[in-house]
């Protein structure tokens, strides 16, 4: 299989413009009615909330109607690709017989396009040479896939390219949470939900893929823990550090609590649904590990 060749992609590349798609992550994907969306919704339909202009008609109410599930989705920049990209700018309306082929090429784009984003960042870690020279290539590929067209799209084995590119990922954050001193604990897929974790020291603690909803994070320092793929959903991070975390992406964070405490890095956007201020006093953890609590609902 051929694929067009694709350059690295830039920042703009791997964040949404919703101004340059045709609504695709309201159309593609299905829900349920939940306490992330207020209505069942079946893939391949149009959200009713949905305008002609592809624009979401209750955008700025979207947790008070029920929709919060709308608002921590992030295509990584997939959607824009496959409108501008793969369809050339042919819109769905216009032509709705090309709806199937977009929405199977958005469900391949949108997981190359988060890989893509992953690799960007651990090449920004400043893996070792040997590490980093696996990285570029990974990104090379996973760049070229993208480029593909709606047959080749197709084709991807998205699941199979994602076991080849993970466990560099992975070594990416293990580098980086030992450099200058000794790795944090290794909390894997950790069931965390409703967990207690004040006061327990998790800098460079490796947490990808823990489960870590409803958890109470007032006051932790996560510097250089790496939460790749980590479910911050309702975690309490007020007055948190995570200006240092590895792999900490924007939707999880929309997911999250926090406040005007919470120390972020940079590239990230304080969450506008957090509150204005500290209104709890948080303690962060000593620099002596202290002992993990018993998690408990709350």
């Amino acid at each position: 299989m051929s694929h067009s060749p694709a350059p690295p992609p830039g920042p703009a590349q791997l964040s949404a413009d919703c101004e340059r798609c045709f609504g695709l992550c309201c159309v593609v994907p299905a829900f349920a009615a939940s306490a992330d969306f207020a209505i069942d919704k079946p893939a391949g339909q149009a959200c009713p909330n949905l305008r002609p202009d592809h624009r979401c008609g209750i955008h700025t109410e979207l947790r008070d109607r029920g929709f919060p599930g709308c608002t921590v989705f992030d295509c990584f920049g997939a959607g824009q690709q496959v409108a501008q990209v793969t369809f050339g700018g042919r819109d769905w309306r216009d032509a709705p017989e090309t709806l199937p082929a977009m929405a199977a090429a958005f469900t391949v784009l949108r997981p190359l396009h988060e890989l893509l984003w992953y690799l960007t960042e651990a090449l920004a870690l400043r893996p070792p040479a040997e590490l980093r020279a696996e990285l570029d290539r990974a990104r090379a590929e996973t760049a070229a896939l993208t480029g593909g067209d709606p047959a080749q799209l197709r084709a991807v084995d998205v699941a199979a390219h994602r076991e080849r590119v993970n466990p560099l990922l992975s070594r990416a954050g293990d580098a980086a949470r030992a450099r200058g001193g000794v790795a944090g604990p290794d909390r894997r897929g950790a069931q965390l939900l409703g967990a207690d974790l004040r006061g327990v020291d998790l800098r460079r603690a490796n947490l990808r893929g823990a489960l870590l909803i409803g958890a109470d994070l007032r006051g932790v320092d996560l510097g250089l823990a790496d939460v790749t793929g980590a479910d911050l959903r309702g975690a309490d991070l007020r007055g948190a550090d995570l200006r240092a975390t590895l792999f900490l992406h924007q939707a999880q964070l929309d997911a999250a609590r926090g406040d005007a405490r919470t120390a972020l890095p940079a590239t990230i956007t304080r969450p506008a649904h957090w509150s204005a201020l500290a209104l709890t006093p948080v303690r962060r953890p000593s620099r002596a590990a202290a002992p993990a609590r018993r998690g408990r609902r709350r």
